[in-house]
């Protein structure tokens, strides 16, 4: 029943049918156009639109660097209707090296750090895409994909872009949705494409066969993973859990510049936050909850990490370094949940030969 109120048409509604309806499709809007990637370019809408909107302004990998702001710009002006933050920060992770195993943005300034340091603000940035995202659009030209209105209807936006990469398990992905979550790790791309083929050679293979080419999650942080048993689980049923711990080695004394044993830290497990993990140590150092460190100083630079940990003469190294597993991130269980959109619009959770299909 429909009221004239003056002011426009009020319809009168039970309100437990319109708090299912209206949160039905609050839980699709965040399911198909935000939180979750589509199994196809392995890309959210947010990330589809700014490499789109790159493309389309010429920032391919051969030109020249221009402002994060005009891209920014261009994605909330024709494509991207929500705040700049969120864009931005979206622009940002897609050129950090410790964020995506293969960068799909190439960045020319502060874009943070692992320590979690901030990135410089978008008018001091500049950005274009990667090498390895023109494959991601080549040919986008050429009809290989269906093309829809954008939010007002003045420009069209493509369902899809037409990636010549596995860019689901190349770079993986993270999101949470309504009663749904996705965590799909990066993989080796020379891996994916070996296993790729032996899927078209031979269309009847399974996930283990699969497991010979790709060993496994290949993060760009780094780090060793445990228990194979645990990973062809995973790739079996799309779901489950894997141990990663940072690559430390211990360094004996010299009689000049290393005086006692020291436990250096080369590699961190994925998506640890390495001045927290610092400020962790030194905590469990302060309240005596670890003994046999003296000392404790990062040594990280533009070629790698380096954490030195000095400890003292009657120090046992091995026990300092399993409690240092046991008690701080240098362990990290990394959850699996390999959930995507199939045909743009069904969440499923999938196998490891259904996405290289």
């Amino acid at each position: 029943m429909e009221i004239n109120s003056g002011i426009g048409n009020v319809r009168k509604r039970e309100l437990n049918d319109e708090m299912q309806e209206s949160y039905l499709d609050y839980a699709m809007s965040v399911i198909v156009q935000r939180a979750l990637p589509d199994v196809r370019d392995g890309l959210k809408p947010v990330h589809r639109r700014i490499l789109f909107a790159m493309n389309n302004v010429g920032l391919r990998s051969t030109a020249k660097y221009r402002k994060s702001a005009t891209v920014v710009g261009e994605v909330l002006g024709k494509y991207h209707p929500h705040g700049d933050t969120a864009v931005y920060d979206t622009m940002v992770r897609m050129a950090q090296d410790f964020s995506l195993r293969y960068m799909l943005i190439d960045g020319q300034g502060n874009f943070g750090s692992m320590d979690g340091d901030r990135p410089a603000a978008m008018r001091y940035t500049e950005a274009r895409m990667a090498k390895i995202s023109d494959e991601i659009l080549a040919d986008i030209d050429k009809d290989t994909v269906d093309f829809v209105p954008n939010y007002d209807g003045s420009h069209k936006e493509p369902v899809v872009l037409p990636s010549r990469i596995p860019n689901l398990l190349l770079n993986g992905s993270e999101g949470i949705a309504v009663g749904m979550a996705t965590k799909i790790p990066p993989h080796n791309l020379t891996e994916l494409i070996d296993a790729t083929c032996h899927l078209i050679e031979n269309k009847e293979a399974t996930v283990e066969d699969l497991l010979k080419y790709i060993q496994g999650p290949d993060f760009p942080t780094g780090g060793i993973i445990y228990d194979s048993k645990e990973i062809s689980l995973v790739y079996s049923t799309g779901k489950g859990k894997v141990l990663t711990r940072a690559v430390a080695e211990i360094e004996e004394p010299d009689g000049k510049k290393i005086k006692n044993k020291r436990i250096i830290i080369s590699q961190m497990p994925y998506q640890v936050n390495k001045a927290n993990l610092l400020e962790k140590i030194a905590d469990l150092v302060k309240d005596k909850k670890i003994d046999g460190i003296s000392d404790l100083r990062d040594e990280s630079d533009k070629k790698g990490v380096r954490v030195v940990i000095e400890l003292k003469k009657d120090a046992y190294a091995n026990k300092v370094l399993n409690r240092l597993y046991k008690l701080t991130r240098m362990q990290v269980t990394f959850h699996y949940n390999l959930l995507a959109l199939v045909d743009g619009i069904q969440p499923r959770v999938l196998t490891l030969k259904v996405i290289l299909e």
